[in-house]
């Protein structure tokens, strides 16, 4: 606000400069006859502050609709805030210096106490612009009121006061800015807390209504869980109907593929997903099969890093219903090599080029789908080739590749040693 007085400096040409005291002299007595009329009008207005909360309040409930709401929701804290303000202003009058801090202080609660609130930013700024405007009005009439010749003397000081103005908008803005971002901050934190429990499986039931809100999905619906590794997931599908969590060693979406009971969904639930197989090279993707509802997002999380574990190193898509064989294995990998070693374990310690031979035209056998007519094609080599190293497995492992229980176990020990062995 005005300083208590104002050093003027005058500069002149001339090789000795010539005071002039009586033009110094004119200024200070304006300058101290302001501020006289200016203290005057101020101790009048600090008297009436009351009356002048209830008249800027009167004007913010008609010109803001926000403070309208304020009002009527919690007359008595916005009446408090507001009389605060204007006493500061108005005692600013009188003791800028003396009373900077405090006014400060109290413009600096006003934005954050708003920003967390929810005013708009432009209806705050608009309030203490109207504060503004009726102190200065109230300057102006209870000078023309009690002294009509000094309105001219006040006119000295306006700029000190719509400076303040200034300050304090500048002031209230920046906490309000501040307190915003704080807020973001701790928004998106919360989100990233409440995605984290519900993907480790360690969310309440209590917290899945908000979960559902913050994450802008519903709570009861067909999800799958997506394990993207080795790559950043910004080309997978976009966030309306999916939250992505960023992991350390993967990141998991969240994606909705259908309400709960939806028949689309249960048949393919990959297919609402819209996921592109290509993509970076080296990027690996695990996709675990549907659950329902949010509660269970934790077992969909571990069915897409089940998923993810079978990947290719080299990258690639898996779809955990598409590779169940693969998922029993890898989920126990304990049994899986028990199972290898159970089965496979005679033909396994063959010397190396005779071992590789066999188990080579076995997975193609496989492969083939129990052709020996194809198998031979890929391995290059007659069919009749093909038969006989088959039945020297069968011999070799005592099992038969004409008895389905033991092409089931066949079938799992090999892709439990493809799995497993590296």
């Amino acid at each position: 606000m005005h300083p208590a007085a104002r050093t003027r400096t005058t500069f002149r040409a001339g090789p000795t400069p010539v005071p002039q005291p009586r033009s110094r002299r004119i200024r200070s007595l304006i300058d101290a006859d302001a501020l006289r009329v200016l203290h005057r009008a101020a101790r009048v207005l600090l008297d009436d502050l009351p009356d002048l909360t209830d008249r800027l309040l009167a004007v913010l409930r008609e010109q803001e609709p926000a403070y309208r709401t304020a009002l009527e929701n919690d007359h008595a804290a916005t009446w408090q805030e507001v009389y605060r303000s204007l006493r500061h202003s108005v005692t600013s009058l009188l003791d800028p210096r003396g009373t900077r801090e405090a006014a400060h202080r109290c413009t600096w609660r006003i934005g954050v106490t708003r920003a967390e609130q929810g005013l708009p930013l432009d209806a705050l700024l608009h309030a203490f612009r109207l504060g503004g405007s009726l102190v200065w009005q109230r300057l102006v009439e209870e000078t023309t009121r009690s002294e009509p010749e000094d309105i001219r003397l006040l006119v000295h000081v306006a700029t000190d006061v719509w400076n303040f103005v200034d300050e304090h908008c500048t002031l209230v803005a920046d906490a309000y800015r501040q307190a915003e971002r704080q807020l973001a901050w701790r928004r998106e934190n919360r989100v990233r807390l409440l995605a984290a429990a519900l993907l480790d499986g360690t969310s309440r039931i209590a917290d899945l209504p908000e979960t559902a809100e913050r994450l802008g999905l519903p709570e009861h619906g067909r999800y799958v869980v997506v394990a993207v590794a080795g790559g950043p997931p910004q080309d997978l599908p976009p966030g309306r109907n999916a939250y992505w969590h960023a992991g350390v060693d993967a990141d998991h979406g969240i994606v909705l593929v259908g309400d709960e009971g939806a028949g689309e969904a249960d048949r393919d639930p990959i297919a609402a997903l819209a996921l592109p197989t290509d993509g970076p090279a080296g990027r690996r993707i695990g996709v675990g099969s549907a659950v329902t509802g949010l509660a269970a997002v934790g077992d969909a999380r571990r069915l897409a890093d089940l998923a993810l574990s079978i990947c290719p190193p080299d990258g690639g898509t898996v779809r955990l219903t598409e590779h169940l064989p693969e998922a029993l294995v890898i989920s126990s990998p304990e049994l899986g090599a028990t199972l290898t070693e159970r089965v496979l374990g005679p033909l396994l310690r063959l010397e190396p080029a005779d071992r590789d031979v066999l188990l080579d035209t076995l997975v193609t056998w496989f492969a083939c789908e129990g052709s020996a007519q194809r198998a031979g094609e890929r391995l290059y080599c007659h069919r009749n080739t093909v038969l006989n190293r088959l039945r020297r497995c069968e011999q070799l492992i005592g099992r038969s590749l004409a008895r389905p229980h033991d092409v089931v176990e066949i079938s799992l020990a090999l892709t439990a040693r493809g799995l497993l062995r590296g």
